[in-house]
């Protein structure tokens, strides 16, 4: 397929004609609470109790009745409640309970006073301040009522939900399963980390990069590792991730080089989607569909292959594994402290830092050379300084857009 037949996608075009194809797993499992961070729930999930559980004193102070309040005198103390010890006895009119933060109010009491506000004398305790009917009590279900949706499907489960499910005694949790993503390279020229580099060979930084990454999303990961430049080769891998995995990632034989037989091979074993976009870096990136596995194919320059990783497969990975509503860190305004190239034509993610000055605005600056080889540009960095596909060149001092890095970039 000659190049002027392909149109370029704008990023926005290529993320509708994903999302409009790729539907999230529907198969699930169940785990272990202290086994689920991470994954993401297969359904939602309900309460299986009150919270809290029973009417209970958010201060420590004295639970009292209106009606004992009423003449002004000193209440003698009937007895003591604390948490996990429940005041239990005869509670005689005329007097008060001496009350612990989180302890079961009696049964009869209308108010909790908090202790700094009662005066302890030597004919009981007198109350400073006016009582309000319900103040200081918690009652049973002001949190969550049983039966309640606590989480909806599709939330993943960290350090905010965990401890909720824990709360309300849920031991174990359905989740959809892992996402299984095989990865290999291509090049004649790849050769393993740390391997010895003839003339003209490179070291494999992709395969590593990416494995890296979809770790960091929860994949399980099926690393078919190096593929050779032929034909037969690369179908023999297609085939292999085909029936091991629900996803695809290669990184490079996707553009329109001579020894580039990934396109070639995918369009006899599946079909493309697209494979050109109008972003920069990233413009060969590739996505299709095998007879069971989603594909997508990454450039082989190392910024291109994480650029693009990160602003198209994570999305798609987001949507496979089943979570909802997920998004990129939203776009901001900033002041450029350092003069930026661009041609107009394609949008472009460069590769910036950002912070705040003094006067609460938010300033950026590149990390350096953009050159789609050049990883170091993404180590210094925070953001990517996003400019539209029409604009120019861009000055010190103007303002411009950025997307700060997600934890994919930052972990």
């Amino acid at each position: 397929m000659a190049e002027s037949h392909s149109p370029l996608l704008t990023l926005e075009q290529a993320l509708v004609k994903m999302f409009s194809v790729v539907q999230p797993l529907t198969d699930s499992e169940v785990l272990a609470l202290t086994d689920a961070a991470g994954r993401v729930t297969a359904g939602p999930i309900i309460s299986p109790v009150d919270v809290p559980p029973f009417d209970n004193s958010a201060m420590d102070g004295y639970a009292v009745r209106l009606a004992d309040l009423a003449s002004g005198l000193p209440l003698p103390v009937a007895g003591k409640a604390f948490a996990g010890a429940p005041f239990t006895g005869e509670w005689p009119s005329g007097t008060t309970v001496r009350i612990m933060t989180g302890a079961p109010t009696p049964a009869a009491a209308q108010a909790v006073v908090m202790q700094e506000q009662a005066e302890v004398t030597d004919h009981g305790v007198r109350f400073t301040a006016p009582v309000k009917a319900g103040q200081n009590i918690r009652r049973i279900g002001d949190d969550i009522r049983r039966g309640e949706e606590v989480l909806p499907a599709g939330r993943m489960l960290g350090a905010a939900e965990l401890p909720l499910l824990a709360s309300l005694g849920i031991a174990d949790v359905a989740v959809v399963r892992r996402l299984k993503v095989a990865l290999f390279s291509t090049g004649d020229e790849l050769r393993p980390i740390g391997a010895p580099l003839a003339a003209g060979q490179i070291h494999d930084t992709n395969r590593f990069t990416v494995r890296l990454m979809l770790r960091q999303m929860g994949c399980e990961v099926i690393d078919l590792g190096i593929v050779a430049d032929n034909a037969d080769a690369l179908r023999d891998a297609f085939r292999q991730a085909d029936n091991q995995a629900d996803l695809l990632i290669t990184s490079g034989g996707v553009s329109v080089g001579e020894a580039d037989y990934t396109k070639t091979v995918l369009e006899e074993l599946g079909h493309i989607n697209f494979w050109r976009l109008a972003i920069k870096p990233g413009k060969p990136f590739a996505f299709g569909r095998l007879d069971h596995a989603w594909f997508c194919g990454l450039p082989g320059n190392p910024v291109s292959a994480a650029a693009t990783f990160y602003q198209l497969v994570q999305p798609v990975i987001a949507r496979l594994s089943g979570r909802v509503g997920w998004r990129l860190p939203a776009r901001l305004r900033a002041r450029l402290l350092t003069p930026l190239k661009k041609s107009p034509g394609r949008m472009d993610f460069q590769r910036g830092y950002f912070n705040s000055n003094d006067r609460g605005e938010i300033e950026v600056s590149s990390t350096g050379d953009q050159g789609s080889h050049v990883f170091s540009s993404f180590s210094a960095a925070n953001c990517f300084i996003v400019l539209p596909a029409e604009q120019g060149p861009q000055q010190a001092g103007e303002w411009v857009e950025i997307e700060p890095f997600n934890q994919l970039l930052l972990a």
